[in-house]
Formats: structure tokens, C-alpha cells, sequence
């Protein structure tokens, strides 16, 4: 007759991940449903000007991941410890990409553009965290734990759309839906400050 073996793993860094992965993808998600919209009813942009714009901070977000990764492996090499290498970039990144709430306060195109290009690229800067679960998952969890990770990212794009839709039948203003991004950017950095501990791989015993 076959035993039970129980499993017993150290309280894993996953959970603590959650947040901070939702967090991030509220930015990524405004981005892919309501910027657009924000550009035309907001900024009084044409339809014209919004597929040429649109694009900018699509492109400074793609270099911003690759200079975020680019630099973790670089403190790596520089003797830095796991923890510091990967938190650095996070947390500066998600930090910077609450700046999308300076877009409330410019009206020339041009800077509302570089503003959020700005906010896109330091968005693409601090997404490591798929990094971060390959760190800290078990190895016979890598699987379940990405699922999970990723689960979560996808519960932002519900919410995201959702959550912006409501201030602006509200307010009648995306001033808030700005708000709310660069509030969940900043709550994002928080979260791998305070929240996340030593980043390092959680063993099954």
C-alpha cells in the first residue's frame, strides 16, 4: 500500500509577486484599451494623429524592457546580490511610470506624447517580474507558478478597462483614470519595497 508523502514549501515569494505583477499590468492595459480614447477625447487629437502618436510609447516601453533586463544582468555581473540586481530597476521603473499623471497638467501635444513615453518606458523598465518567478519558484513548480503569476496579470486587464470605464461615466474626465494608473504604478514599487522580501529560490522539503 502506497504512503502519502506531504509537501511542505517555505512560504514562497509568489504571493508577494501578485500584487506588484497586477500593479504593472494596469499600466499596460490602459495602454492596449483606453489610450486612444484618451488621446482623442481628452487631448482633441484626430484619428490620423492618434495612429502616428499611439505608437511612441509602444516603442519607448520595448526599450525600456530591454534596458530593464539589460541592466539587472549588469549589477549581477557587477557582484551585486540577486535581490538588488532585480528590485533596482523594479522599483525605480514602476516609481517613474507614475509620472503619466503629469499628463493632467500639460496641453501641448508634444509633451503630453513625451510624458507618457516616459511613463511606458519606465513601465517596460520595471517588468522583471517573470525574471523574479523563475528566481524564487520550486523547481517543481516553475509551471504552476508562472500560470498562476500570469493569471493575475490577466485579472488586470479585467479590472483595468473596468475600473477606468466607471471614472469616466463619473467624472466625465480622465484626469482620475490618469490618477488610478499612476497610483497602482507607484503602490506597484511599494509593494517590491516593503512587501517583497529577499529574492532566492524556495525549496520543497
Amino acid at each position: 500500500m502506497g504512503t502519502y508523502k506531504s509537501i511542505n514549501v517555505e512560504p514562497t515569494y509568489d504571493g508577494r509577486l501578485y500584487l506588484a505583477q497586477f500593479c504593472i499590468n494596469t499600466i499596460t492595459w490602459f495602454f492596449l484599451t483606453w489610450f486612444p480614447t484618451y488621446l482623442i477625447e481628452a487631448k482633441g487629437m484626430s484619428i490620423l494623429q492618434v495612429g502616428i502618436a499611439a505608437s511612441i510609447p509602444g516603442i519607448a516601453g520595448f526599450c525600456g524592457g530591454l534596458i530593464g533586463g539589460y541592466w539587472s544582468d549588469w549589477l549581477m555581473r557587477r557582484g551585486n546580490t540577486l535581490t538588488f540586481a532585480r528590485k533596482t530597476p523594479i522599483i525605480l521603473g514602476l516609481i517613474c511610470s507614475s509620472s503619466i499623471i503629469l499628463a493632467n497638467y500639460v496641453t501641448s501635444e508634444v509633451i503630453v506624447i513625451f510624458v507618457l513615453a516616459v511613463a511606458f518606458f519606465s513601465k517596460g523598465l520595471g517588468s522583471l517580474g517573470w525574471s523574479v518567478i523563475g528566481d524564487t519558484s520550486p523547481k517543481e513548480m516553475v509551471g504552476l507558478s508562472g500560470g498562476i503569476f500570469n493569471m493575475i496579470g490577466n485579472i488586470s486587464g479585467i479590472v483595468t478597462p473596468l475600473v477606468i470605464g466607471f471614472i469616466l461615466k463619473t467624472t466625465g474626465s480622465f484626469n482620475g483614470a490618469l490618477m488610478y494608473v499612476g497610483a497602482l504604478g507607484f503602490l506597484g514599487a511599494m509593494s517590491y519595497l516593503f512587501i517583497v522580501g529577499e529574492i532566492k529560490r524556495v525549496e520543497i522539503t
